[in-house]
């Protein structure tokens, strides 16, 4: 009979209570909180590039691709839709695992501190207006799923009547603006191709 793994028993046993960086053998010549502050770094950034990849692949590749095989209409709404179901499953998601792996404090951290870069200065100018325009700016720049988590009372408090109403009108703008500029961009590009 195999032996059992402590580190694996650990992590089997922690990750339904998102505590699985406890389960993470370190070795100790590393300090403990350099060790923390590397697997948080890692944490950030495994989900912050997969959320940019998504993003990528959804905004870029199948929106436009939609758009452009099933019209403004229809493409608009197939894909409304399905924005719905992913930005409800990502927050599902968010408040399952109960930790912040796309650094949503960090974008609150940006609103009271140092932004560098045109872009990030931008987005933190508008976030310390207010709430309203952090919507529009995170509606336009991000998408529901990041404008509720953001905007919510509770870190990871679920969706009340508050939280629908912000996810459902950031829905509205983010979609609204992207079907017009994928439509806008295809129809662009369907131009261009007439003209060559």
């Amino acid at each position: 009979m195999a032996k059992s793994n402590p580190t694996i028993s650990a992590f089997l046993d922690n990750t339904h209570h998102g505590e699985m960086s406890r389960a993470i053998a370190i070795p100790s010549v590393v300090g403990t909180s350099q060790a923390k502050w590397w697997m948080r770094a890692a944490e950030l950034a495994t989900g912050f590039c997969s959320n940019a990849a998504l993003n990528f692949v959804w905004d870029w590749l199948l929106y436009p691709f939609v758009i452009f095989k099933y019209g403004l209409l229809w493409g608009g709404l197939a894909m409304s839709l399905a924005s719905f179901a992913a930005c409800i499953g990502l927050l599902g998601l968010y408040d399952l695992l109960n930790r912040d792996w796309l650094g949503i404090e960090a974008i609150k951290a940006l609103r009271d501190g140092v932004a560098h870069g045109r872009t990030l200065r931008a987005i933190a100018s508008i976030l310390r207006w207010g709430d309203i325009p952090a919507f529009i700016a995170l509606s336009l720049y991000f998408d529901p799923f990041i404008t509720v988590a953001y905007l919510r009372r509770q870190q990871f408090g679920g969706m009340g009547r508050r939280e629908w109403g912000i996810f459902i009108a950031s829905w509205a703008v983010a979609n609204g603006v992207w079907i017009m500029a994928c439509f806008l961009g295809v129809r662009g590009l369907q131009g261009l191709w007439r003209l060559l």
